[in-house]
């Protein structure tokens, strides 16, 4: 009986266990007609400025109204070449191999990369 008691409370443990990582979801980026796109399938862009790997975005105020950034959602874990970054609010952004990663106002439909350029300093982010 002890047997079948530990076994039950190991099993129970490790579906516990299985369904927590199963709650935890990856970066929302897909890759679509060789670009990084968010999970509304727009395009996705990193900025000149943002220095790789340091952990935050140059993209604050203004600049972020015109290049909303992809935000982390509750639960989201990063992995691979996706990371997170803090920004100066205080919000979690996603980054792609370190470079924090945006979308363009002025796109208006997934599949438009019209942000591609913009001022020698945006590029769509690619995989």
């Amino acid at each position: 009986m002890k047997f079948m008691t530990r076994k039950l409370f190991a099993t129970t443990l490790t579906l516990a266990a299985l369904a927590a990582c199963a709650s935890m979801a990856a970066a929302p980026v897909k890759v679509s007609d060789g670009v990084l796109v968010g999970p509304n399938g727009m395009t996705l862009y990193t900025f000149d400025k943002d220095t790789a790997g340091s952990g935050k975005s140059t993209c604050n105020g203004p600049c972020a109204i015109n290049w909303p950034p992809l935000m982390v959602s509750q639960g989201d874990s990063a992995s691979g070449d996706y990371s997170i970054v803090t920004r100066d609010d205080g919000g979690k952004q996603w980054a792609v191999k370190g470079k924090p990663v945006y979308y363009w106002i002025k796109d208006s439909k997934p599949g438009d990369k019209t942000g591609d350029g913009v001022n020698k300093v945006w590029q769509v982010a690619k995989p």
